[in-house]
């Protein structure tokens, strides 16, 4: 494989790529694509410390009022927590392709919660079945806790259904607008009456508030269970379609290719197999044509977690990462609706696109951009810096440019953008880099990281 084509391809199943780690690449697609794969194999949980939670029940909460509102404080400052845990394991990620799809998949059954043991629960399922049968997938999703809450399912009784999940089954999970009826929709929400867990989010069918009657729903009629209503829902090729071209735009091209979305939804209505369509997606020549290189605006999470694969940094405080999710416009954890992000274009706008632009000097090179003889990192200035800014810069990060150094000894400085810059760079940003100077490494990767060509993968 080409190193444009390795680059691509850690873009869309990863994060991005250095020179070293691409030496070490094998040469050939099938054998780089199985890697990616078997390293996916197994699946890291996400976990932070849930002590607090101990000798704790529903019995104890209901008799201390303000014990009640203690704990859902603390679980609201541990959610924040779990971002952070999830952020670091994007960014030192066990199981590279498996945490890219949960990304993914985060953004496709939305959910939110502040329950700290139910949003973790939610999470690590969605990892679990990242890559697995997608039936099983939407049938575990259907139960979680964190689901059941924010979808109202709790509410979803025999004598009175509440139809938010159905709906969003439909519209959103499996099938997507227009596919089916209001009477669908009813007939559905009938089959998942009785849905709900227990304390500690495990599920629990209530029989005695499940509707036992027949139901008629997409043509077929039965007793139908929850499970069921998903069964008839991946017998018609549309879900498979509607996946298909969910997964097309996010991991290959914002602007759908019909062609290759429907050779997709062929090969996953066989099985529903999601490892099978992505290793389908990575093996077509298709996918690494130039109209696909580069095609992509990263997501805020996309574009940070990038960045620091290039240059590791610390936070001296946590909380920053907060912030600088904030500015770019996605919270992980804290989806803006049922629906979710939009992608591509929709991340960028006159506020964030300075933020973008502005981020990689703030945070690598205490927001100054070097175009000196000598760069920016030498101790005299750096010296200056400090004292005629202290207290005043807005994030503070330890960058460690001995990592980026030992990553990209391979890569010459004037031509760092190879691995720096995916797609095409244009005209005036390529008279633009003539200019610069290229005595530092570590200047000229902030100066590209500032660039807009930067802000695509």
């Amino acid at each position: 494989m080409k190193r444009k084509e390795l680059q691509h391809l850690y873009w869309r199943a990863g994060f991005g790529s250095n020179s070293k780690s691409l030496k070490t690449l094998p040469k050939s697609r099938e054998q780089v694509v199985e890697n990616l794969f078997k390293s996916s194999k197994s699946s890291t949980p996400l976990q932070i410390d849930m002590s607090f939670m101990d000798g704790i029940s529903n019995e104890s909460l209901k008799n201390n009022p303000k014990f009640a509102q203690e704990l859902r404080v603390k679980s609201r400052k541990k959610v924040v927590e779990l971002n952070y845990a999830w952020v670091n394991q994007l960014v030192q990620p066990k199981e590279l392709l498996r945490e890219k799809m949960t990304l993914f998949w985060a953004n496709h059954f939305v959910c939110k919660d502040n329950n700290v043991v139910y949003a973790q629960k939610f999470n690590n399922t969605l990892r679990a079945h990242a890559l697995g049968d997608f039936r099983t997938f939407v049938k575990a999703i259907s139960k979680e806790a964190a689901m059941l809450k924010y979808l109202n399912g709790k509410q979803n009784r025999k004598a009175k259904p509440n139809e938010n999940f159905a709906r969003e089954l439909m519209e959103l999970f499996t099938l997507g607008e227009g596919q089916y009826s209001e009477t669908d929709i009813k007939e559905s929400a009938r089959a998942f009456t009785g849905y709900n867990h227990n304390f500690n989010g495990d599920f629990r069918f209530r029989k005695r508030q499940h509707d036992e009657g027949l139901k008629t729903f997409l043509g077929k009629t039965g007793n139908f269970s929850g499970d069921d209503i998903v069964d008839i829902i991946l017998e018609d090729r549309q879900c498979a379609l509607y996946i298909s071209k969910k997964i097309y735009r996010y991991f290959v091209n914002p602007e759908p290719n019909k062609k290759h979305i429907e050779a997709m939804a062929d090969v996953f209505f066989k099985d529903y197999n999601i490892e099978k369509l992505m290793r389908y997606i990575f093996m077509s020549d298709w996918f690494y044509q130039e109209e696909n290189i580069g095609a992509k605006i990263k997501s805020p999470i996309e574009f940070l977690v990038g960045m620091v694969n290039v240059v590791p940094v610390k936070f001296e405080k946590e909380k920053d990462l907060l912030k600088i999710q904030k500015l770019l416009g996605q919270t992980l954890l804290d989806p803006p609706n049922v629906a979710g992000w939009k992608i591509n274009k929709a991340w960028i706008d006159a506020n964030t696109i300075m933020v973008r632009l502005k981020l990689p000097s703030v945070l690598l090179n205490n927001a100054m951009i070097s175009l000196k003889e000598e760069g920016d990192f030498n101790d005299n200035f750096r010296k200056k810096f400090f004292k005629r800014n202290k207290g005043k810069l807005p994030f503070k990060v330890l960058p460690d440019w001995d990592t980026f150094s030992e990553n990209f000894k391979f890569a010459k400085t004037e031509n760092l953008e190879d691995y720096i810059i995916q797609g095409p760079v244009n005209k005036g940003t390529l008279d633009y880099l003539e200019t610069l100077n290229k005595g530092s490494k570590r200047d000229y990767c902030v100066q590209l990281m500032s660039l807009p060509e930067y802000q695509m993968c």
